[in-house]
Order: C-alpha cells, then structure tokens, then sequence
C-alpha cells in the first residue's frame, strides 16, 4: 500500500473512533467566514472541551459507514465545506456554539447532526439548541418546588403575626 493510503486509513480510523465516542456531532458549512471567525469559533469549542476539525467528506463518508447508523453522511448530504464539532459531555453543547456563533454570523450554516445517535436535520438541531441547559432546569425546578413551601411559611407568619397584635 502507498503512504497516502495508509495515511487516509488512519484518518479514517480517527473519524471513526470520534463519532463512537462522542454524545453528538454537529456538522456545520464555513464557507464565506473569515480566519479571524473561524478562529475565534474554534476559541469557543476548545473552551468547551469540544473538538471541530475540518475532514475531507469521501473520509467522513467512509468512517460513518464504519460506525454504521449513519446512512445520512452520504453524497447528498454531506458536500461542499464541511466541519464537524464532536461534543463528548454535553450532547448539546456543539449545537448550542454553532447557534449562537450563526447568530452574529450568519455565513456559518448548520447542516446536521448526529446527538445519541439519533440523526437531526439543521432545523431541529437549531431547536434542541433552544432548550435551556441542565443547570438552568434544575433551577427552575428548585424554584417551583421551593415556591409553594415559601407561600405557607409566610401565611403561616403573616397568621402569627395577626394573632400577637
């Protein structure tokens, strides 16, 4: 065999290792962003603790037939500029970055995605992007259970209050 192709198989085989491991992936077009942007979004990722890498598509191809469950990296879908955020924490993490980032600019497009190994589209990756974080349900729900409790110790105050005067 040739270097190149010894060379291509071992990428393969990094792709492939990537999108086992990850809890998503998100696939986004760079195209039309400057380096200073792709730097800075890159800034992003690596502050999260997720790796965005850009791959030859026939490679990605090749590796998300590999990992099998992956029919939609094929020919259609996956042309042109493509990167890819692999998220291994937080499944919505690298959704969550490419939404905000496409906010401010709008050259960055999301294409698709892959979050526990379920397959989105770009519109429904945008909505799973929406949802709020863990840490902000957990509050929320906290809140509303502490809310009611709150209300009977200040009826229950306002009660001896009204029985002393």
């Amino acid at each position: 065999m040739t270097k190149a192709i010894e060379m291509k198989k071992g990428v393969v085989a990094e792709i492939a290792e990537k999108l086992q491991k990850s809890a998503s992936c998100v696939v986004v077009d760079y195209k039309g962003l400057k380096v200073e942007e792709v730097t800075e979004l890159r800034n992003k990722f690596r502050e999260a603790g997720i790796d965005y890498k850009v791959y030859k598509n026939t490679l990605v191809r090749r590796a998300a037939a590999e990992v099998g469950n992956m029919a939609q990296f094929d020919n259609v879908n996956l042309v042109g500029t493509n990167a890819i955020a692999f998220g291994y924490e937080d499944p919505v993490a690298p959704a969550k970055i490419v939404n905000d980032f496409a906010k401010t600019h709008p050259k960055l497009e999301l294409k698709m995605g892959f979050v526990e190994g379920e397959f989105y589209d770009a519109d429904n990756i945008k909505k799973l992007a929406e949802i709020p974080s863990r840490e902000e349900l957990i509050a929320k729900l906290l809140g509303s259970l502490k809310a009611p409790v709150s209300n009977f110790v200040y009826l229950v105050d306002a009660i001896a209050k009204k029985q002393e005067a």
